[in-house]
């Protein structure tokens, strides 16, 4: 039997600014945060039926917006092409590794208009891979990688252990590295 119930008509009074206060850090705009505070509010209460009383309320919350965070930085990305996202390519013919954010994408500060297109294009590129990922590798890696969630909160979410959760991380930046290779290097 669940131990947990929902109520509602409290959320906004209990639960509002620990939500708020958890999605700024993450995207760093008041409007923002509040749209994704407010998105969140809406999910629950449409999928209020499949709340299991397992966790708490809160917790069931934050779940929620975790996921809204990760639909918001996939659409921004998508739509302005500047997926801020590091894994390591083998460079050269020693094979040495480097993170191909910093040695792919220009400069802003001597960024010129075919940068800019690059720099977009890249960005889009990087979408399009993601989005071939399976679901599980795609949030995983959205959520260590762009979203910088810690490992723990991820294996709490997810329902996997700390060495699934690297095993999936690996497999997802290489198989980035592969898409990104063929579609864009």
């Amino acid at each position: 039997m669940p131990k947990n119930t929902l109520n509602p008509s409290e959320w906004v009074d209990l639960y509002a600014d620990y939500l708020f206060n958890y999605t700024i850090g993450r995207v760093n705009d008041t409007e923002i945060a509040q749209d994704l505070v407010q998105e969140t509010f809406l999910a629950a209460l449409k999928s209020a039926d499949n709340f299991r009383g397992n966790a708490s309320e809160r917790t069931w919350l934050v779940s929620i917006l975790k996921r809204k965070i990760i639909d918001h930085y996939r659409r921004s990305n998508s739509a302005k092409g500047q997926a801020e996202v590091k894994i390591n390519f083998p460079i050269g013919s020693d094979e040495s590794e480097g993170d191909w954010l910093e040695e792919r994408v220009a400069d802003k500060r001597r960024m010129n208009i075919e940068d800019s297109i690059q720099n977009e294009e890249l960005g889009l590129a990087i979408q399009k891979c993601i989005d071939k990922l399976p679901k599980k590798q795609a949030d995983v890696f959205t959520m260590k990688t762009i979203l910088g969630m810690d490992t723990e909160e991820i294996c709490n979410e997810l329902n996997i252990t700390p060495s699934n959760l690297w095993v999936i991380i690996h497999r997802a930046r290489t198989a980035l590295a592969s898409c990104l290779k063929s579609n864009w290097f």
